[in-house]
């Protein structure tokens, strides 16, 4: 039985389209480099427990979870994704990106033992979890997507293909990777405080974004916006939970229309509860933490009292 819900939460915001694309525009190159790691991804461990695997966004290094880390990690063993490319983390020639990163880390879970993870992530990492979770769907424990969607190109134009994407996409991955460091440094500064509040956050998220590679974020963007996820999330079992953000879509668009358009993308969803947030930005761990952690206590806990 569907039990897709629209929960009103005063303190959570921000438009998923919107930040992960404004993100892509300015990027401080890393130096690529032959892959140093086993997997498309480094990973940091923290705490003891049953498992949580956490993914950041576009960009973004694993240190955007710190605070989130530094809350769970005396309940649950933190694995902190950054992935390559990412965060001054050397770039992976394996391709296609965004799948190789899927089956990484299936493959890291299995090695490693991570057996039915919760799995938190954000933004691009949000998407990750839907992937994983829809490949795999007896390997993981509960998902936690913040501000992400699976098909983000819909949310704009809602009859729009992968296939109409890819010209679009195909430019603006090579329009990012011809940016100079100086250029997407400018570009990043003048764009992060549209998704973080407070400038301490935008500075300190813009020092982790610059040392990323833009070669290999305009390809996670391509294959990202030429990627549709709506139909796959019908082989998804575990229960879901969704914090989405709807200010950055005004005025264009209003708190309603913006929650119908959540529950369009995630109507394959079984089981899933969507929560949206009013007053934080696309960077929700770091606008709005207490709000996010009680959202994601509320349907850990609601699942332990639901188990056998």
């Amino acid at each position: 039985m569907k039990t897709l819900e629209m929960i009103r939460t005063p303190r959570l915001f921000r438009s998923a389209l919107i930040g992960m694309l404004l993100l892509t525009f300015s990027f401080e190159a890393a130096p690529a480099a032959p892959d140093a790691d086993p997997y498309a991804f480094r990973v940091e461990v923290t705490g003891d427990g049953p498992p949580m695997l956490l993914i950041p966004g576009l960009a973004s290094g694993g240190d955007v979870w710190d605070e989130t880390v530094a809350y769970y990690k005396e309940r649950y063993r933190c694995h902190v994704l950054t992935l390559a490319g990412f965060a001054g983390v050397p770039a992976t020639e394996r391709t296609p990106f965004l799948k190789t990163v899927r089956d990484d880390i299936l493959a890291y879970m299995e090695a490693n033992g991570v057996k039915r993870p919760v799995i938190v992530g954000h933004s691009l990492g949000g998407f990750l979890a839907l992937w994983v979770a829809a490949t795999a769907p007896d390997a993981v424990g509960p998902v936690v997507v913040v501000d992400a969607l699976p098909f983000l190109p819909a949310a704009q134009t809602p009859g729009v293909t992968p296939e109409h994407m890819e010209p679009q996409a195909r430019q603006m991955r090579d329009m990012i990777a011809s940016r100079t460091p100086e250029q997407f440094r400018r570009y990043e500064a003048q764009t992060l405080p549209t998704m973080i509040s407070d400038s301490a956050d935008v500075a300190r998220a813009l020092e982790t974004v610059a040392r990323s590679d833009p070669k290999a974020v305009g390809q996670a963007l391509y294959e990202l916006l030429t990627t549709d996820l709506r139909e796959d999330l019908s082989r998804i079992t575990v229960p879901v939970l969704v914090i989405g953000t709807w200010v950055g879509y005004q005025p264009y668009a209003t708190r309603e229309q913006v929650a119908a358009m959540f529950e369009t993308q995630y109507a394959r969803l079984s089981n899933a509860r969507i929560v949206l947030a009013d007053d934080a930005r696309h960077f929700v761990m770091y606008d709005d933490l207490e709000g996010m952690l009680e959202e994601i206590d509320a349907f850990l806990k609601s699942i332990d009292e639901t188990a056998p």
